[in-house]
């Protein structure tokens, strides 16, 4: 075997050809007449023939007729089925275990039952002495001289090497899914993919946030990242820390060594590994949505894809909160956003044709393809009117050509064309709990956000985040951001196409499209029959015509007003004089935009109606 010196590094290939490794190769003279494996020993030879190719079972169960390939796996299953012998105990609580990794596996996971050993160099911990001195042996004392040119995977010894490339490189892989177009090394690894892919069992919870993984060992790292946040493992090259040392290498690799060497035949994309290539050709090239929603009929590509779909969309969970406003999110990458671009106020994509700085690719990407581009991919097949995005699209058709499907309410069959709209409207209409109170004011909040923003808001008046160019104050820094776009920098990146209106910001143009251009009065009131464009306004106008609230009280002459917008009227007019409103007929002032208007119907409408 060719042994090559670079720069302190011993990379061995696979081609043997020196005498330098003689224990290789020349030793194993029985080989497998099946698979041309070789072995030094025939007992060896046979025992691989019989196991792994005629699938014999030579060790029977005399209780149940159970069979076995190897006499532990039989003592085992005898030891834990019949006779009954779960010797080791857990004295936290009752269970019992046949073994004692078990049992040290449940304490560790269960109930925290461990003692930390420390590395005196890094400063990490952990839960055996093993595994710190094993730790120290690889990250501060042993250099790893002998590198697999296959995986960049380091080696301290040359044997660890060979081992390496037989085992993993050069082993066959034997055990093919009949699902999946994929095959395995071994049975049970075989049986664990079937187990966690294809029959979506996930047996494993954590106790912390009831996330629940289908092996263990996925259990323990999840538990170890998310909760301990270890993440040992940095790249010298952006210092992005990972808690797997497999995901550093990935990350290494796809992100700045980049070696792409498997392509697509149909349209020459490539990818780092091959798994990656064989979902593009599924999902793109054939189509492929195997994954069904028993409970609304979607389909997905993937199956953890459906069960992220089954668990936020069904379920409605959100088990993702940020710790720093204390929202919560169904997916983690959402929270992740959130917290990166709300809380940070990072934005870490660049246009590089206008510098213009995006918080998410997605939005970059957005930005390129209608502004640069001028690109709108997705057309309506009922008219010509096109779109950025398919949601887009999707909106559009169900409102404009009525191709909808309508959400009904199950307790008063009223219908919404949207699903949040519906769970909206019977947590406000049917359920009505406002189970957050302040202590006060008295008022009461569905969400704790709500009340944390009203109590920092209104009682303490604080506002943290202040413009440097006009020191106006705002809650928190996303508004301060908005703030300084649309007025400091008058951007208006948001263009009606039906007007050519621009807006600061996104949403304000799709409320403006629903309610200028299509006309729509989605929210109606149960109590007048009055209706309205936005869900806003129906709230505000029943907490304050027919609920009677006037929450906004004038601090001058104590007059209360139901909207802070009238608050702000009043004492604009009353305490400050001032009149912003000037006839365009006769010059006089008002105080406020209502008083012109009924100024200009009674004195220069020609219609007056005195009835």
């Amino acid at each position: 075997m060719d042994i090559i010196e670079k720069k302190s590094e011993k990379v061995v290939s696979e081609n043997n050809s020196s005498q330098e490794d003689v224990v290789v190769s020349d030793e194993k003279q029985h080989t497998c007449d099946i698979r041309q494996e070789a072995f030094t020993l025939e007992s060896n030879m046979t025992t691989h023939r019989d196991t792994i190719h005629n699938e014999r079972k030579d060790y029977s169960c005399n209780k149940c007729e159970k069979t076995f390939k190897f006499r532990s796996h039989l003592s085992r299953h005898h030891i834990s089925e019949h006779k009954g012998r779960n010797n080791f105990a857990c004295d936290r609580c009752e269970k019992k275990f046949v073994k004692k990794s078990s049992l040290f596996t449940h304490q560790r996971l269960a109930h925290k039952d461990r003692v930390d050993f420390t590395c005196d160099k890094c400063e990490r911990k952990f839960e055996s002495k093993s595994s710190l001195l094993k730790h120290k042996k690889i990250f501060h004392e042993v250099f790893k001289d002998y590198l697999c040119e296959r995986c960049a995977k380091r080696f301290g010894n040359k044997h660890g090497l060979l081992v390496h490339i037989e085992s993993v490189h050069k082993r066959h892989k034997d055990f093919a899914c009949n699902n999946f177009e994929k095959n395995f090394r071994s049975k049970s690894d075989l049986l664990k993919h079937q187990k966690t892919v294809h029959e979506g069992r996930k047996d494993c919870a954590c106790h912390k946030c009831e996330k629940q993984f289908g092996l263990e060992s996925n259990l323990f790292w999840h538990q170890t990242i998310v909760h301990q946040n270890q993440k040992d493992y940095a790249s010298d090259k952006c210092k992005k820390k990972f808690g797997h040392k497999s995901s550093l290498l990935l990350h290494t690799r796809t992100l700045h060594e980049s070696p792409k060497d498997y392509a697509c035949d149909k349209c020459e994309k490539e990818f780092t590994q091959k798994v990656h290539l064989f979902k593009h050709q599924r999902a793109v090239h054939e189509g492929r949505k195997d994954y069904t929603c028993d409970k609304c009929e979607k389909k997905f590509r993937q199956n953890w894809h459906m069960v992220r779909h089954q668990k936020t969309f069904h379920e409605g969970r959100k088990d993702y909160e940020c710790d720093k406003c204390e929202k919560k999110f169904g997916q983690k990458q959402n929270l992740l956003v959130h917290q990166k671009t709300v809380h940070d106020g990072r934005k870490d994509f660049s246009c590089n044709e206008c510098q213009k700085k995006f918080g998410q690719k997605s939005h970059l990407l957005d930005h390129q393809k209608v502004v640069h581009e001028g690109r709108r991919d997705f057309a309506c097949d009922s008219c010509e009117k096109k779109f950025i995005q398919k949601s887009t699209l999707f909106r559009h058709q169900q409102t404009v050509h009525k191709n909808r499907i309508d959400y009904a309410c199950s307790q008063c069959e009223k219908k919404f064309r949207q699903r949040r709209s519906l769970l909206l409207h019977q947590n406000i209409a049917h359920e009505g709990q406002k189970n957050y109170q302040c202590d006060k004011c008295e008022k009461k909040f569905r969400q704790k956000q709500n009340l944390l923003v009203h109590l920092k808001t209104v009682h303490e008046g604080r506002k943290d985040f202040s413009c440097h160019k006009c020191e106006k104050k705002f809650v928190n820094k996303a508004y301060l951001l908005l703030h300084q776009k649309t007025v400091h920098e008058s951007r208006r990146d948001f263009a009606c196409d039906s007007c050519e209106k621009k807006f600061g910001y996104k949403i304000v143009l799709l409320k403006h499209q629903r309610t200028v251009h299509e006309g729509r009065r989605d929210y109606s009131c149960d109590k007048c029959e009055n209706k309205f464009g936005l869900m806003s306004n129906l709230v505000r106008h029943q907490r304050t015509v027919h609920d009677g609230h006037k929450d906004y009280a004038c601090n001058k002459c104590e007059k209360k007003f139901g909207l802070k917008q009238q608050l702000l009227r009043h004492q604009i007019a009353v305490h400050e004089g001032r009149k912003d409103y000037t006839c365009d007929k006769c010059e006089k002032k008002f105080g406020n935009k209502s008083d012109l208007t009924r100024h200009q119907n009674a004195v220069h409408d020609s219609r007056k109606n005195f009835a």
